[in-house]
């Protein structure tokens, strides 16, 4: 069963080649001066972060290396290149300069997408008064993807100082009455996990249970809420810790579930983002088209290759994403529909010409690439040597999936294109898929 692939021990090894040809595009030469010109490519790469080039602030060895033959004599990249991290606690040129630093190579911020960047998209709520969870310049990043006017946890809890009371050293000492002086919120976007959760989850609570109006009683029986924005779903993600860590997707479980516990409700987010949403990917294909203008090559990228170390955000998106671009060929290709309705016995699998016209497709235009191929690394999230569990139909069904309640478990998509060590196989088996040798 293909689902079952991750679960299987030494596979690592299976990315072992005993031998490398070294062919490639090769450049045209000039027929005046004889000199030759440095090749097209015509994939770009997009690199996860931590598990992939760094284990909380200790870089993978691979990766400088890696990045090493992809830069030029002058510090140019010689393939377009996107790093596309779930992190939302910084701006994006604090985690360019960081990635330079540790990479040993120039990257500037619109190579950069954080989990929050594509919120620079969704204008209809930029001039809305939002409250902003997360940590880090909360305030500077909202303002910087758009947001006009901003609430944070900390100013919430400071007019209202009766709402946090788990924390007993924290309790107003003497009665106070709330100090408003807030704009009602209006909408909610939450950045990644917060430092005082009980906190977060309890103000955030009140907002959605009162509709924004903290100066009265929680109106459970309320049909709707707020519409409420998230970054980053991972569950889990890798530090300098043996094993993963608490990530933004464990805070919103508990959201969800206190959320339902209280109401009988599920909560409805208007938008999730970071990966494996098809808008991160979307944003990043975008800003590979932009590499490539900028850099005034003439050939199109058609092929992407995202390496991760997470099956269920960076595995799951990336194959979400070719889904999405197969899908998108095949409305164009009669061939191709007929083939696809043959399978399915039906054309209502196909997307609908209406649903063409999306946010991404409105905001970014349309995508040159029709191909996302996932790379699974064993440097992070992943671990090859787990045992196979006794009953994996089970466990695939019952406890395997980590990504977020709202993505559909699907086998298929959580199978790697190929597994490999670390970041530099990687980088060596997409130059040997493409023939690309660097002049």
């Amino acid at each position: 069963m293909r689902g079952l692939l991750p679960f299987y021990r030494g596979l690592c090894s299976l990315s072992t080649r005993q031998a490398r040809r070294k062919v490639g595009h090769v450049g045209s030469r000039c027929g005046l001066c004889g000199t030759i010109n440095k090749p097209q490519p015509r994939f770009g790469l997009l690199f996860d972060i931590d598990g992939v080039l760094v284990r909380g602030r200790m870089p993978i060895p691979a990766a400088k290396k890696a990045f090493e033959k992809l830069v030029d004599s002058q510090g140019q990249f010689v393939v377009p290149v996107v790093f596309v991290t779930n992190a939302g606690n910084c701006l994006r040129q604090t985690k360019a300069d960081q990635l330079s630093h540790i990479l040993g190579v120039p990257i500037s911020q619109d190579q950069v997408i954080m989990s929050h960047s594509p919120l620079r998209m969704l204008k209809k709520f930029h001039d809305k008064c939002v409250l902003v969870s997360g940590q880090g310049p909360v305030l500077e990043i909202a303002k910087n993807v758009g947001f006009k006017n901003v609430v944070s946890i900390d100013m919430l809890r400071e007019s209202y100082p009766l709402l946090d009371m788990v924390d007993h050293n924290r309790r107003p000492k003497l009665p106070t009455n709330p100090v408003i002086n807030l704009p009602k919120v209006e909408a909610l976007v939450l950045f990644g996990e917060p430092i005082r959760w009980e906190t977060n989850l309890q103000l955030i609570t009140d907002v959605l249970l009162t509709n924004g109006n903290l100066s009265s009683v929680h109106q459970t029986q309320a049909r709707s809420h707020l519409p409420l924005l998230a970054c980053n779903m991972d569950l889990m993600w890798m530090a300098e810790a043996n094993s993963p860590r608490f990530g933004h997707g464990t805070f919103l479980v508990c959201l969800e579930n206190i959320y339902k516990k209280i109401t009988g409700r599920e909560l409805k987010y208007e938008a999730l983002m970071g990966k494996p949403s098809e808008l991160t990917y979307h944003f990043a294909e975008y800003l590979i088209r932009g590499q490539v203008m900028l850099r005034e090559w003439k050939l199109p990228i058609t092929s992407l290759y995202a390496i991760g170390d997470n099956l269920m955000t960076d595995i799951y998106g990336a194959n979400l994403y070719n889904r999405y671009l197969e899908e998108r060929a095949a409305r164009k290709n009669p061939k191709a529909v007929a083939k696809m309705a043959a399978a399915t016995g039906s054309t209502a699998a196909l997307p609908r010409e209406e649903e063409i016209d999306s946010l991404w497709e409105t905001e970014l235009a349309l995508p040159s690439a029709t191909s996302c191929k996932s790379i699974l690394v064993c440097t992070g999230v992943y671990n090859p040597n787990a045992e196979v569990p006794p009953d994996a139909n089970r466990c695939i069904k019952e406890t395997v999936f980590h990504g977020h309640r709202d993505f559909r478990f699907d086998p298929a998509l959580v199978e790697p294109g190929h597994i490999v060590q670390d970041v530099g196989e990687a980088v060596e088996l997409i130059f040997e898929q493409e023939k690309f040798v660097p002049q």
